[in-house]
């Protein structure tokens, strides 16, 4: 491994214990018995919406996300409603890439859009999601863009809890990239 290399994993393994111990202080990881957005139970939670309403928090995960999306070939930053939304908002602001929301559901009014934000086909789009389980959520926005003619190579989590996620994606051609996973976490 050069130098570089070995200042660039260094670099990296920081960010992930600053990042650790944010998620830990603003009160994101709790234990006690829950049940998921998959139907799972589970005897931890990751609340990323307690770390996205709490502004240094939120400003770290943007950062050390925006460092990645900076390695990519994309156009657009994404996130679907709820958790994703202020996730990818904070990093479009931080990369200055436009920004696209996806709403699980059409609005009985309005444009009646999936969509917030601009989408045309041959866009490449980075989707930004709080914590993922099965991947089951950011899959389904992943399809409706795809539907749309844009691209979505690329999916960042915060909190990654192993279950699934990463290898559902890969079946359709999406890498999974989390900031932590579930086993950093909770060492």
């Amino acid at each position: 491994m050069s130098k570089l290399e070995t200042e660039t994993k260094n670099e990296l393994e920081m960010q992930k214990q600053e990042l650790i111990a944010a998620l830990k202080a603003c009160g994101a990881v709790r234990y006690g018995d829950f049940t998921l957005a998959s139907g799972k139970k589970s005897k931890y939670y990751i609340d990323i919406k307690k770390a996205s309403t709490d502004p240094k928090t939120l400003k770290l995960i943007a950062r050390q996300a925006a460092l990645r999306v900076e390695e990519m070939d994309v156009s657009t930053v994404a996130g679907v409603e709820l958790g994703g939304v202020p996730l990818a908002t904070a990093v479009s602001m931080e990369t200055e890439l436009p920004l696209l929301l996806v709403r699980k559901a059409v609005k009985g009014y309005g444009t009646k859009s999936r969509f917030v934000g601009d989408i045309k086909p041959g866009d490449r789009l980075v989707m930004l999601e709080d914590v993922t389980t099965s991947g089951g959520s950011v899959i389904d926005a992943i399809e409706l863009v795809r539907e749309t003619g844009a691209e979505v190579r690329y999916v960042i989590s915060v909190v990654d809890r192993e279950e699934g996620a990463k290898e559902h994606l890969k079946e359709i051609s999406a890498e999974l990239l989390p900031l932590v996973t579930a086993s950093d976490l909770l060492k």
